[in-house]
């Protein structure tokens, strides 16, 4: 039994773990459905580096979306084990799942989820309300920084609306970094964008990767090689292919 104290512990930047940041071992992943069990991660073993860029691709149907979410405590694997920084994702309560997350992870979605009747600046402050690390007389200072560092403090107290879609996809960034967590995580961020703002996008990934931040990205770009330093190929739920390249340098 895993005890509440020794997980609900400060996560924020990068945490004193000497091991792997993320260690999947033998994880399957296996739906209920109509027609019978479908299973979408079979016999996963996958280790991240702190600070790597990895970029995970296949064809729909793959595992990507499936993987990200075992990643990120959203879905459970069926079997195996998920470690993170040596933490058992995969033993922990709802209510820990929801501490842990908050701190370790920062999800980044296709269709950038930003809450529509509040402004840009306040749906990056919700994560810190929630997760209570930031306080709370530093919060909107906080998310005027990080909308400096995306590219877009102009649009502050505008509503998401009223912002292009590769402004909203960097509102959701910042939010994703709302808490400092070490790992961000994004599925298919640029798919709901053209592919020069698309580029931009990864781009800033790259950047944020630069800084230490360990990054994974399910992309379907077939130009996230120039960007992602490792490229992990899933075929029918299984790791088809594990490749490390050197990023190009001029594309950051």
């Amino acid at each position: 039994m895993i005890k509440e104290e020794n997980l609900i512990r400060e996560f924020g930047g990068q945490p004193a773990y000497e091991g792997p940041l993320v260690d999947l071992h033998q994880v399957v992943k296996t739906y209920e459905s109509l027609s019978g069990p479908f299973t979408a991660l079979q016999d996963i073993n996958l280790s991240v580096q702190a600070g790597e860029f990895v970029a995970v691709v296949g064809k729909s149907g793959s595992g990507k979306t499936t993987l990200l979410n075992v990643l990120a405590g959203i879905d459970r694997p069926t079997s195996g084990k998920i470690l993170v920084a040596g933490t058992p994702v995969h033993s922990l309560s709802e209510s820990q799942l929801a501490e842990w997350r908050g701190r370790m992870i920062g999800l980044v979605f296709q269709f950038f989820q930003l809450l529509p009747t509040l402004t840009v600046a306040e749906n990056i402050m919700l994560p810190m309300d929630f997760a209570k690390i930031i306080p709370a007389a530093g919060r909107r200072s906080r998310a005027l920084e990080l909308l400096d560092r995306v590219g877009i403090r102009e649009q502050a107290d505008k509503l998401p609306a009223s912002l292009s879609g590769g402004e909203q996809q960097r509102a959701a960034i910042a939010r994703a970094l709302a808490n400092d967590p070490p790992i961000l995580l994004a599925d298919e961020p640029t798919g709901n964008l053209d592919e020069h703002t698309g580029m931009s996008v990864l781009e800033l990934f790259a950047k944020l990767n630069a800084d230490g931040r360990t990054v994974i990205v399910v992309s379907h770009e077939r130009d996230i090689s120039r960007y992602a330093s490792r490229q992990v190929t899933l075929v029918d739920g299984r790791i088809a292919d594990d490749t490390r390249a050197e990023a190009d340098p001029q594309k950051r």
